[in-house]
C-alpha cells in the first residue's frame, strides 16, 4: 500500500501518542544522523531554520531536508567549514486506518468501526518560530549555507525562514 501524502499528518490534532512500550511495530526513524560536519569547530556565523506555523513534521521530511542541506554544503564547501544540527526529534507516533480497496472490499472491510489505526511512522510536533536546523559556518561558506537552508526548507510542510543568530555583521 502506498504511503499517504504528508498533508494528511501536517495538522496537529488530538493528543500526542508517544508511549512506544505499549504499542508494537512502530517504524524506526529514517533520520540517520542529527549532527553533520565538524562538530566541535569554531565558527563565527550561526544560522537557524525556523518554521512559521505550528505543524507536525514527519521523520521522512526531516531526513529529506537533512539530505538536501548536506548535499549542497558538501558539494560547494568542505566538511571542516560547517556544522549542521537537526533539532526536533520525531517521537509522535502516527496511526492510519488502512481501508481495504478494490473489488469485493465492501464485504471484507468493517468501514470506520473501531478505527484506531496501525502505526505508520513518526513525526515531530513543532510550534511557530521553533528551530528546525542550526547551521554554524565559516565566513567563506555563508552564501552556500544560506542556499542550503533554503533548499532544506522546501522539503518541510510549513513555510520557513532563515535567521542569523550570530555573526550578522560579518555577512552584511
Amino acid at each position: 500500500m502506498a504511503r499517504k501524502p504528508g498533508r494528511m499528518y501536517r495538522q496537529i490534532r488530538g493528543q500526542a501518542y508517544t508511549r512506544r512500550e505499549y504499542m508494537g511495530g512502530v517504524p524506526a526513524s529514517r533520520i540517520n544522523s542529527f549532527d553533520l560536519g565538524t562538530i566541535n569547530g569554531d565558527f563565527p556565523i550561526v544560522m537557524t531554520l525556523r518554521v512559521k506555523e505550528p505543524c507536525q513534521i514527519r521523520h521522512t521530511a526531516l531526513e529529506a531536508a537533512r539530505i538536501a542541506a548536506n548535499r549542497t554544503l558538501t558539494r560547494e564547501t568542505n566538511l571542516t567549514s560547517f556544522h549542521l544540527k537537526i533539532r526536533p526529534y520525531p517521537h509522535i507516533v502516527l496511526r492510519e486506518h488502512k481501508m481495504a480497496t478494490g473489488a469485493g472490499a465492501d464485504r471484507v472491510s468493517g468501514g470506520m468501526r473501531a478505527a484506531f489505526g496501525k502505526n505508520v511512522g513518526t513525526a515531530a510536533r513543532v510550534q511557530s518560530d521553533d528551530v528546525i536546523m542550526r547551521l554554524r559556518v565559516t565566513q567563506q561558506a555563508f552564501p552556500v549555507a544560506k542556499q542550503a537552508l533554503w533548499k532544506a526548507s522546501m522539503k518541510l510542510p510549513s513555510p520557513c525562514y532563515v535567521e542569523i543568530e550570530k555573526g550578522a555583521e560579518l555577512v552584511s
